[in-house]
């Protein structure tokens, strides 16, 4: 197959150690594929000391996204979501794998063990979105309970909202093509994601079995500045806000291990 230059241009490769945070929970090493595009960032970004609740809501809950930095500890959760704790607790558990296509229920039962071994791998530029499997969206909170409870959500809450958890890991050059859904924060533990969006009144084109890495490299480039999303990466110890019913797509830069609280 003959790819878009653009496409091969991004996805480009690092080895770098230095692109490595010292305590990559195991999820990193020197040999390990990441993509170095991490684009801008148009986004607002506060300190969590800095962004009280009231100026949440006046400001972001009901307009417009926000990234906001430690504005939890999550120390604790962050060293049982290493690979070597978590494979301990639950590889020999069964997970739900979905796939990166838009508008597709596909669902995959598969040992955590093997998911990690054989399928937790770079997504190649070329697969369909209805080709890649990656773990999030159907955590069994029974399962999973002593992890995710030792998880600490953002406290800035929507009055009449509850709560809800996705965990998830996936591996670099993988995400999920543009969707909605309603308001919630997601936070990276380890890795990197890229985030895109754009307002409910502003439905980007993309094709919903394309993967966000090939929207990236064929038509972000060719899109005007008025068409142009808002964007940002995040890190760990980052939580970006989504407000109800922005469109959005992420991107996994590296190998990723990541948490959503979805306000329902």
């Amino acid at each position: 197959m003959v790819l878009d230059a653009r496409l091969l241009l991004f996805w480009l490769v690092s080895l770098r150690a230095g692109a490595r945070t010292p305590d990559g929970g195991g999820w990193s090493s020197r040999s390990d594929v990441t993509l170095q595009d991490e684009g801008r960032c148009n986004i607002d970004v506060w300190d969590g000391g800095s962004l009280s609740h009231r100026g949440f809501l006046e400001r972001y809950a009901f307009s417009r996204p926000v990234i906001i930095r430690g504005l939890t500890d999550n120390t604790v959760f962050r060293s049982l979501c290493s690979r070597s704790r978590l494979l301990e607790e639950y590889g020999a558990r069964r997970v739900r794998l979905s796939t990166g296509n838009t508008h597709s229920y596909r669902k995959v039962d598969v040992l955590f063990q093997d998911y990690l071994d054989v399928l937790l791998k770079p997504q190649a530029p070329h697969v369909l979105a209805n080709d890649t499997l990656y773990f999030f969206g159907d955590t069994n909170f029974t399962e999973w309970r002593r992890l995710l409870e030792r998880y600490a959500p953002p406290p800035y809450d929507l009055l009449g909202r509850s709560k809800a958890f996705s965990f998830g890991i996936a591996g670099p050059g993988t995400g999920v093509p543009f969707h909605w859904h309603g308001p919630g924060y997601s936070e990276v533990i380890y890795g990197r994601k890229r985030w895109l969006l754009y307002p409910p009144d502003q439905e980007p084109r993309f094709h919903p079995n394309r993967t966000t890495l090939s929207w990236l490299a064929e038509t972000y480039p060719r899109l005007p500045e008025d068409k142009a999303p808002l964007e940002c990466t995040i890190r760990p110890g980052e939580v970006l806000y989504f407000p109800d019913r922005w469109w959005h797509a992420t991107l996994n830069l590296e190998t990723s291990v990541f948490i959503s609280t979805f306000l329902g």
